[in-house]
């Protein structure tokens, strides 16, 4: 199983619609103007499968996957500026 490919300059964030962590850091990266892929982990099952290989087992969100196909989880908007700019 391997992420999603994001879009060129894109990431992607696996998450869930009760996940505080994840609207706080969605809020963040739009105020940014970074883009962002948000995928529902509870809804795609393949991310789910996802989630839990970069995350020992557990399906911890946010985990962020960068365009290079590095994972972070739960990363500050400090973190995923930069790595992007990496």
């Amino acid at each position: 199983m391997s992420p999603r490919n994001p879009a060129s300059g894109t990431i992607t964030m696996y998450s869930t619609t009760w996940c505080g962590y994840c609207r706080r850091l969605k809020s963040q990266l739009d105020r940014e103007g970074i883009a962002v892929d948000v995928v529902d982990i509870e809804r795609d099952e393949d991310a789910a499968v996802y989630v839990m290989q970069v995350n020992g087992g557990n399906q911890t969100v946010p985990t962020v996957v960068f365009p290079d196909g590095s994972a972070a989880t739960n990363p500050s908007l400090s973190e995923v500026k930069q790595r992007l700019a990496g």
